[in-house]
């Protein structure tokens, strides 16, 4: 099984997204709450329908971007949230994205990986990493 774009907008046309949760997970909505500083940069790899995101925009955070494999899944973030920033929806593959962030909030994004890129991710999220940055996950 190829773990590609294709695969991954299969799903979505198909709706089967069993990680779905439907909303924001409750320990990365509980992390963002204890946020003061709304202009820091945060990236969601892998953000799927982008709950967290959605959550964090209208928390006030300025600097919310997502990145996913395909943008399948930003038609319905862009339908239940219009204001959010076109720019900041993000295509391509984390593992060969190089921007900074100060923080990086993971949603079952480490676990749809091959186990042989695992340790890559690792590495690439570190390097993604502003000086003092945060890697939150659940």
């Amino acid at each position: 099984m190829q773990l590609d774009r294709g695969y991954w907008e299969a799903r979505y046309a198909n709706a089967e997204t069993g990680w779905d949760l439907g909303g924001p997970s409750t320990p990365l909505k509980e992390y963002l709450d204890g946020l003061e500083n709304k202009e820091i940069r945060l990236l969601i790899p892998g953000a799927g329908r982008a709950y967290e995101a959605e959550y964090a925009h209208r928390s006030g955070f300025r600097n919310v971007f997502v990145l996913d494999l395909t943008a399948a899944p930003y038609e319905d973030l862009l339908a239940r949230c219009p204001d959010f920033p076109r720019d900041h929806l993000l295509v391509g593959d984390a593992l060969d994205h190089h921007e900074r962030y100060d923080v990086i909030l993971e949603q079952t994004f480490f676990c749809a990986l091959h186990p042989t890129l695992r340790e890559r991710c690792v590495e690439r999220m570190h390097a993604m990493l502003s000086e003092g940055g945060e890697l939150v996950g659940v």
